[in-house]
């Protein structure tokens, strides 16, 4: 059946008879990055006001591959197993060349981690989801048609004039968060734009509700026969619905393209003449941009309203929520005055480099399934020949290679001989524990994580001892008897050692709360 879209209520804002407090954090939109945000400032005991001009969850299902990182995030802010019990659960990506399949991987080889490699679940269910959530948390104040008309900053706070269906209300907080999507209005009103490459080239996205018992894998196909010239994906989603895209070429029309009598037969096409009923249509253009600087005074701005990339290799909502994990422990500490500003500094940092590898991998991508004519295409063409007859080929196959968390850069204690998975600036990687979970174990501040030794007690950390096991071993010890590490809120390896004293954790922990590494 389809989705249910009831309208959440309207409730008449304080700020409409008198002056509201100001707040810690305004956030402006209540998508999935929005109130993931929430959600998280609120682990930390940050409260929060969010505000969006709509009162149902995105139509249609827009981000639908959930990546384990982002899985491991939604766990931590309480709704991870609702989405893995919900979704489709995958790990097998398919390529074909025409009718000749050249390339398979597989995202998650080995056993012994909570979360699958990748979800495939409707936004509008993860927004349902995050909406309950932030609904029933004390610390969120979620406020549905309320619009943001104005943006205004002094030095120590932001102010957004509201509009709502009973008049409008000025809305102050020490810091604005804009998680309002693509066309951010709030990156509007502060003149603000994107750098980046426009695409010349469109893509129909079409969902579909059929009966059918295709695999729970990723199929891309380059030049298929049902589509000659072009390319297209298959994902399966819940609820008998399945998501196919299919590349148009830049000459056509979108608006023509999204009509019925245009879409029904090219979806025929691929899954033959069956009962099937069209569920939602969008045609959207590649494009790989930023804002130079996510941090903006008092604004700072959180998925797309930051980066956006081409929708192949499900970069945009995991990349937002990568965004959340960096931000929220750090305006945390700033709020609460435990951390300096210059921490959002090293926010700003990361996620620049983090946008900046989702960008790299997504033009690659769409510059492998769309080529220039001459050496781009003979490279392309070439190389999917090769795929399936040699394996050093295989890797050079790009149908939109998928999101996983980057790695910082960051300038680190690092002992010689510990495993590369598990080095400074990497997401602590999960690992079975007799009563559950490594990453259930880590909290929401920093750990002194040691295995296979006594854990240093240190000021401002929480100590975690274990044993050592084979996961443990092979993912945080190498060839090493034991190990020391510093992780920090966002679960992300900040600092470790074979060897070490207090001080140097604890110099170690200062450094990365202040943003210094």
């Amino acid at each position: 059946m389809p989705y249910d879209y009831k309208p959440y209520a309207y409730h008449r804002p304080p700020g409409l008879t008198a002056p509201e407090p100001r707040h810690k954090v305004a956030i402006v939109g209540a998508g999935p990055i929005g109130l993931a945000m929430a959600l998280e400032l609120a682990q930390h005991g940050v409260p929060s006001v969010i505000v969006d001009d709509n009162d149902v969850v995105s139509v249609g299902s827009r981000a639908i591959c959930w990546s384990k990182r982002s899985l491991e995030i939604l766990d931590r802010i309480g709704i991870g197993a609702r989405c893995v019990e919900k979704g489709v659960t995958w790990k097998v990506g398919r390529t074909w060349h025409r009718d000749r399949e050249v390339f398979t991987f597989d995202l998650l080889p080995e056993d012994g981690h909570k979360m699958p490699a990748f979800v495939n679940l409707q936004q509008y269910y993860v927004e349902e989801y995050l909406i309950e959530a932030a609904q029933a948390n004390a610390l969120i104040d979620l406020r549905f048609r309320n619009r943001v008309k104005a943006v205004e900053q002094a030095a120590d706070h932001a102010v957004a004039v509201i509009e709502t269906p009973d008049g409008d209300y000025r809305l102050e907080a020490d810091w604005l968060i804009a998680c309002d999507g693509a066309r951010s209005p709030v990156r509007a009103m502060l003149g603000l734009d994107f750098d980046g490459e426009l695409f010349e080239e469109r893509f129909l996205i079409a969902d579909i509700e059929m009966a059918a018992d295709f695999p729970s894998e990723r199929w891309f196909w380059f030049e298929p026969t049902f589509h000659p010239g072009q390319s297209a994906l298959l994902h399966k989603q819940p609820d008998n619905i399945y998501r196919i895209d299919l590349q148009l070429g830049w000459n056509t029309d979108p608006e023509e393209e999204r009509k019925p009598e245009r879409v029904i037969p090219r979806i025929e096409k691929v899954v033959g003449h069956r009962d099937f009923r069209l569920d939602w249509v969008s045609v959207y253009t590649f494009q790989c941009r930023r804002l130079r600087n996510f941090v903006q005074g008092r604004v700072i701005f959180v998925g797309d309203s930051a980066h956006v990339v081409s929708p192949f290799g499900a970069r945009g909502g995991n990349g937002g929520l990568g965004d959340v994990d960096a931000l929220g422990w750090r305006l945390a500490g700033v709020v609460r005055g435990e951390a300096p500003e210059a921490a959002l500094a090293a926010f700003d940092r990361e996620r620049q480099f983090g946008a900046d590898e989702n960008i790299l991998n997504s033009a690659r991508s769409t510059r492998f399934m769309s080529p220039e004519d001459g050496v781009e295409r003979l490279f392309r063409d070439a190389v999917l020949h090769l795929a399936n007859r040699v394996d050093f080929a295989r890797p050079m196959v790009n149908s939109g290679r998928l999101s996983r968390p980057c790695v910082y850069p960051l300038v680190a204690p690092d002992a010689t001989g510990l495993p590369e998975v598990s080095r400074p600036g990497a997401v602590a990687p999960d690992a079975p524990l007799a009563d559950g979970w490594l990453l259930e174990r880590l909290g929401v501040g920093f750990t002194v994580l040691a295995i296979g030794c006594a854990a240093p007690e240190v000021p401002g950390a929480r100590a975690l001892a274990l044993p050592v096991t084979p996961e443990l071993a092979a993912r945080y010890l190498g060839g090493a008897g034991a190990a020391v590490y510093l992780i920090r809120p966002d679960q992300v390896v900040a600092a470790r050692w074979t060897a070490c004293g207090v001080e140097e954790i604890a110099a170690a922990l200062t450094a990365s709360r202040e943003g210094r590494t």
